[in-house]
């Protein structure tokens, strides 16, 4: 009988204090995307790059036709002409960049396609000083005879202002990160010049200024090319990744001509004429950029 008195009230306080207690909600497990990387995104972004440039195929071809006078009259013709091959050394800078871009993973898996728009202010050059184009040519009179002589040209400069690559690309990500791999176009803005070009000719033994005054030439030009791109990126959350990458990039040959009048005078004759010719060349960039980016 005390054992049945015992357990009796503990069975019929166990319902008031069961109503008692706090409703439980039911709460649905958290979710977490297996990446960070989102399956589709536009992006952009700003950072900067250390930007090498290698000026390769230089040639400068200079030319002089002249008419010489004596009192009013013509009683020469002559001309000469030659190339040279100037010497630029590589330059290395640091480049202020910009990028835009899209990508979307192909259907469920990890793969993905994309494609950007890069843009750096490379704003490097280099210079050779004091280039010297020999000539050789002739001249017809009564006394017709071969010379030889030099166009020197007080500096000849070359390299690239700004670039501007668009990449399509291939990727693959994982769970906070993707790498890639593109190739595409290139714009270069190619910036060069002749400076203090003066022409002169040894005739009958005598050093002769041809040209007279000291002539300037210079081109700003876009320029095609190509550019290679393998990166890598970092995702912080689903809205911000780093960028790392490296391209290698190539300009056209690119051919630039010039020409200007001239006139001088020596031992009582006069001498007028044309200077002309072209350089040409092409310029190689390897450059490795970072960049903080936003992904919409």
């Amino acid at each position: 009988m005390v054992a049945l008195t015992l357990v009796a009230p503990t069975i019929a306080v166990l319902p008031a204090r069961a109503a008692d207690l706090p409703a439980l909600k039911v709460v649905a497990p958290l979710y977490m995307p297996a990446s960070l990387v989102p399956r589709t995104a536009w992006f952009a972004g700003i950072g900067g790059s250390v930007a090498s440039q290698s000026y390769e195929s230089q040639n400068i071809y200079a030319q002089g036709v002249s008419n010489i006078y004596l009192g009013g009259t013509q009683v020469a013709f002559g001309s000469a002409g030659g190339p040279t091959t100037p010497s630029l050394d590589p330059r290395t800078s640091f480049a202020p960049t910009a990028q835009v871009g899209f990508f979307q993973h192909v259907g469920g898996t990890d793969w993905l396609l994309g494609g950007k728009v890069t843009y750096s202010y490379v704003n490097a050059h280099s210079t050779d000083s004091r280039v010297r184009d020999p000539q050789v040519g002739s001249f017809t009179s009564a006394n017709s005879d071969s010379f030889t002589g030099n166009v020197v040209i007080g500096s000849y400069q070359s390299g690239i202002s700004q670039q501007i690559n668009f990449i399509p690309f291939l990727g693959h990500s994982f769970e906070r990160s993707m790498v890639y791999a593109g190739v595409g176009p290139s714009l270069s803005q190619v910036k060069s010049s002749l400076n203090k070009v003066i022409g002169f000719a040894a005739i009958n033994g005598q050093h002769v200024n041809i040209t007279g005054q000291l002539s300037n030439f210079s081109s700003t030009q876009w320029v095609l090319g190509g550019a290679a791109t393998v990166g890598g990126t970092y995702f912080i959350d689903r809205g911000w990744f780093i960028d790392v990458n490296y391209t290698f990039g190539i300009t056209k040959n690119q051919t630039t001509n010039f020409a200007a009048p001239f006139a001088s005078a020596t031992d009582g004759y006069t001498d007028t004429g044309i200077l002309s010719g072209n350089w040409s060349g092409h310029i190689i960039t390897q450059a490795v950029a970072v960049s903080i980016n936003k992904a919409f």
